[in-house]
């Protein structure tokens, strides 16, 4: 890997009794990272810490190599902020909220005007800049949020359920235009329950439940799997039972399995045991494995 952007040792914040983050070790490359997990599985504490906004109970945390508990000034200056929450003042056009955030991002005055009207324009808000914040939508709402913290130009832009509560087209729209935030130059990390979203979008995931560190890979290793997925036209118990001998681990639901082997060729070995057990087969092939798979199946291990 080259050199990390986010990096965290021993990272642990709590409120109280709830431990929000427990013993989280990361190290995370440039480009679109995906950060999933339940509600409540420690992804925007994570982000706030990431920010220098919460000093973590234990640990330590670097963005870019800078601490961000020690210097989160010289943090946010590289970075963008997506916030899940409404955070606009609803008698001030998004014109003039995005050019002052551009402002406060280190922009000269006369430069931030020009950037706002360029980003608007760029997150489909060209003909709504001028209206009142108050007066938008949800979808515009989240169109403008995204505006504000990429119209500085960060190296990283930290979105925190940037889809939640768009219809359907919002939605598209608001996951091609995190897409799209690579061509700038910018790495995206992108906080979401919705597996599907990330997997859409980002090229990374970090995964955690219940404050816990589940995965740090890229999808593409996520994705692969060994496993192959039978679907059986017989009663599937005999044939379990010999590929279980055989040393398979096998999954069932109903007359499907996922069967993986750690050595040899799994399709020679199911062809046996099918062929020994007499159990009719309709069809044999690698199973696509989805972030849900893997989020349920650790979920399940670490329960």
């Amino acid at each position: 890997m080259a050199d990390p952007i986010i990096a965290t040792a021993g990272l642990n914040m709590s409120f109280g009794d709830v431990h929000a983050l427990q013993d989280v070790d990361l190290e995370v490359p440039a480009g679109r990272i995906g950060l999933v997990g339940a509600n409540g599985a420690g992804k925007s504490t994570l982000i706030k810490i990431l920010l220098g906004m919460l000093n973590p109970t234990g640990g330590a945390t670097e963005v870019y190599g800078t601490s961000a508990q020690r210097h989160p000034l010289a943090v946010r200056s590289r970075v963008g902020y997506m916030p899940e929450g409404d955070c606009f003042p609803p008698d001030q056009s998004a014109a003039d909220f995005v050019s002052y955030t551009a402002e406060l991002g280190g922009l000269p005055a006369s430069e931030s005007r020009q950037r706002a009207s360029e980003v608007l324009t760029l997150v489909g808000l060209a003909e709504e800049r001028f209206r009142d914040l108050g007066e938008f939508s949800t979808g515009m709402k989240q169109r403008a949020k995204l505006a504000q913290a990429i119209v500085h130009s960060p190296e990283l832009v930290l979105l925190d359920e940037p889809a939640s509560g768009l219809d359907p087209d919002g939605r598209e729209d608001m996951l091609n235009l995190i897409n799209r935030l690579g061509d700038f130059g910018m790495s995206v990390v992108f906080s979401s329950h919705v597996l599907g979203d990330i997997e859409r979008t980002c090229d990374w995931v970090v995964m955690l439940n219940e404050g816990r560190l589940l995965r740090n890979e890229p999808l593409a290793a996520i994705r692969a799997s060994n496993a192959v997925q039978v679907v059986l036209l017989d009663d599937p118990a005999p044939a379990v039972a010999a590929l279980e001998a055989r040393g398979a681990r096998v999954r069932a639901a109903d007359r499907t399995l996922d069967v993986e082997f750690d050595t040899g060729d799994p399709f020679v070995e199911i062809r046996d045991v099918l062929a020994e057990t007499g159990v009719g087969l309709r069809s044999l092939g690698s199973k696509q494995t989805t972030l849900e798979d893997v989020y349920l199946a650790e979920e399940e291990y670490t329960v």
